[in-house]
């Protein structure tokens, strides 16, 4: 048997016992990471325990749709549940992304149950140097 002595992970675990595991139509939230590097926008999903297979990245205009569902592992029949504390259900986050961003060239890779996602920035966003035309005309300036 396992003893627990932390009363906030009682909790946070009461609260989603009550809120229930996520649906399609009421997912639950999902914890992420973003940031720049270099000319690439990275944002970072934390999906531990859900196969990739489960996982489903949408983009419709700037909007970013990142769904995942993790299922109950199979169990066999003379398995008795001590502790479950780990979220079933389905988790969805949307962000809204910059007109800035290149969502045509969207990469996304997944390891270790983290979700990473790295959108570049778009060539018309980047800083670039304006020439000067220099006029086909001379001035001379008399004193």
């Amino acid at each position: 048997m396992l003893m627990r002595t932390d009363p906030f992970r009682e909790l946070d675990r009461l609260a989603q016992q009550l809120m229930g595991p996520g649906t399609w139509s009421k997912p639950s939230a999902m914890p992420m990471d973003a940031y720049r590097e270099g000319d690439e926008y990275v944002v970072a999903f934390d999906l531990p325990g859900v196969s990739a297979d489960a996982i489903d990245i949408d983009v419709e205009r700037n909007m970013l749709t990142v769904k995942a569902e993790r299922r109950p592992v199979a169990k066999a029949d003379d398995v008795q549940m001590e502790l479950s504390e780990r979220p079933l259900g389905v988790f969805s986050r949307q962000i809204v992304l910059a007109d800035t961003l290149d969502t045509e060239h969207i990469k996304a890779d997944y390891d270790a149950g983290v979700l990473t996602l790295r959108i570049p920035i778009a060539e018309r966003a980047k800083p670039r140097k304006i020439s000067i035309g220099v006029g086909t005309g001379h001035k001379e300036i008399s004193g």
